[in-house]
């Protein structure tokens, strides 16, 4: 697949997975602009690099995102307010930026002549489910606000897609990994937190099914998206994930890579207490292979030992201190509104 585009514009650029996809958009050659709130700052964006342009916005200002998108061609909406957990947060926060500001966003990126947009949903939108593959068409049976908005914007994007505007909606996976702007509010991440920087792993539950994504995996998706044919893609949805795990599972992989990554510990110990997060879900991403033959190439193992060689030269100080690792208390302490 061969580059259509030349400007992509890309909100919430300045989060988790744009701090690692910008990087490589500008290595294919694309020209950039990060529009973002920049709760977290933005200081790990390769600044230097003539093509990336930063916008410091609010997706809510459908006026200041409108004028901003001028002139790009493509449209990749990852900016949200990002975690099962937010309903912790304003419930307003939640519905003004994850639902009401999607529509319009929309609108403006198309008045503005975008070609292709592509949001970044979440498998999440299926809630529980005891099907032992959960596609593209199994019911949403949203748990929080994250996953019912998520999954309510869905049909808003298709609503206005048409011979001259492509969209396209994905569903990752839990990802994991390591990103210039890291997270490590995420199941494999906060187990591998603990396991190098506490010597013990706590899962709460253990038996929840999580699929999971390689943050890797995630970056190249999006180019994927960005490069595919119209036709395959207009108004369609896909899964994106690849390893499905019980939580146990993750928590025994993480302690192999750890014990590997640091032979001098000896032992880590898994401690287990109960929990009242119940997402369990199995998810199919056959489709997205299938279609558009788009095969993840890294495993949650991979992503274990990535944020171990990160700890290991210092690059997450202060993991459990620091709020940048964590959505929620980031927020908090903003007072975001």
């Amino acid at each position: 697949m061969a580059r259509q585009f030349d400007r992509v514009f890309l909100t919430g650029g300045a989060g988790y997975c744009g701090s690692r996809l910008v990087p490589q958009l500008l290595a294919s050659g694309y020209k950039v602009t990060v529009y973002d709130i920049m709760y977290f700052g933005h200081e790990f964006l390769p600044k230097d690099d003539p093509n990336l342009t930063i916008l410091q916005g609010d997706i809510r200002d459908t006026a200041k995102l409108a004028a901003a998108v001028a002139g790009h061609d493509a449209f990749v909406s990852l900016a949200c307010i990002s975690n099962d957990a937010s309903f912790e947060l304003d419930e307003r926060l939640s519905t003004s930026v994850n639902l009401d500001a999607f529509e319009p966003m929309v609108l403006a990126a198309k008045n503005a002549g975008v070609r292709r947009f592509i949001y970044a949903s979440s498998s999440s939108v299926y809630g529980v489910s005891d099907q032992p593959d959960v596609t593209e068409d199994h019911p949403l049976v949203p748990l929080t606000l994250y996953n019912k908005y998520k999954g309510m914007c869905e049909p808003l994007l298709n609503k206005h897609i048409d011979d001259n505007f492509v969209g396209v909606t994905f569903r990752p996976a839990t990802v994991c990994g390591y990103a210039p702007r890291q997270r490590l509010d995420l199941s494999v991440n906060i187990l591998t937190n603990h396991a190098v920087n506490k010597n013990k792993i706590t899962v709460f539950g253990g038996s929840q099914l999580r699929p999971n994504l390689h943050i890797q995996d995630y970056v190249d998706a999006v180019e994927m998206f960005l490069e595919a044919p119209a036709e395959k893609i207009q108004g369609d949805i896909f899964n994106v994930g690849y390893q499905n795990l019980s939580l146990m599972q993750i928590a025994n992989l993480v302690k192999k890579v750890v014990l590997e990554e640091y032979p001098e510990r000896g032992d880590l110990e898994i401690v287990t207490t109960p929990s009242d997060d119940i997402r369990s879900y199995h998810i199919n991403s056959g489709k997205v292979s299938r279609v558009l033959g788009f095969t993840p190439r890294y495993t949650v193992e991979d992503a274990v030992r990535e944020l171990c060689q990160a700890f290991r030269r210092g690059a997450l100080p202060d993991s459990f201190g620091d709020d940048a690792y964590f959505n929620v208390k980031r927020l908090q302490r903003l007072k975001a509104a």
